[in-house]
């Protein structure tokens, strides 16, 4: 079977939610997934539970914390760097039927890599293989490069009447 590559972006609730549920799906049909997350560091319920009941998914991140309300440090660079170096041998090895990368856009969007390596990397993935790239801001390149592009667009968040990140709904 043929796999293609997926972009959610937008800044709308949900890429991650989609892709998640993506990877439950494809678990749930014999497949192996590796699902790395970008500019995230700290343990979030998807990370909790995958580690505990999920087997066929291997999660790692590639963020030191959160950065998002200041710059990236160097060292924000370099883990984002080292977990596209690990892509990009995750996607040659073949080893995954469907590779998640969780806030790629947003990594590209505050320069931790540059969008040329991502999609010189994403062009050596096996035929088979599922790609699934998700993260506010995707640039041009990425959205045209993609077989699938969902925009979640932002209607109306409860954020902006104060409500912060709910353990087990946005982390």
């Amino acid at each position: 079977m043929k796999g293609y590559i997926h972009v959610y972006t937008g800044n709308g609730k949900g890429k991650t939610t989609a892709a998640l549920g993506l990877a439950i799906r494809a678990v749930g049909a014999g497949k192996k997934v590796f699902f790395a997350q970008f500019v995230k560091g700290k343990p979030y319920s998807e990370t909790e539970t995958i580690h505990e009941y999920l087997p066929d998914i291997t999660i790692r991140q590639y963020g030191l914390g959160c950065f998002i309300t200041d710059s990236p440090t160097e060292k924000d660079i370099e883990a984002a760097r080292h977990g596209l170096e690990e892509i990009r041998k995750i996607i040659k090895n073949g080893k995954y039927d469907m590779i998640v990368l969780d806030e790629a856009a947003i990594a590209l969007f505050y320069d931790l890599f540059p969008v040329s390596e991502l999609t010189r990397i994403l062009k050596t993935k096996k035929k088979e293989a599922e790609i699934v790239i998700t993260g506010r801001y995707a640039p041009k390149e990425l959205i045209e490069m993609a077989d699938l592009v969902t925009e979640m667009k932002e209607i109306k968040h409860y954020y902006a009447k104060g409500v912060q990140a709910r353990k087990g709904i946005e982390y």
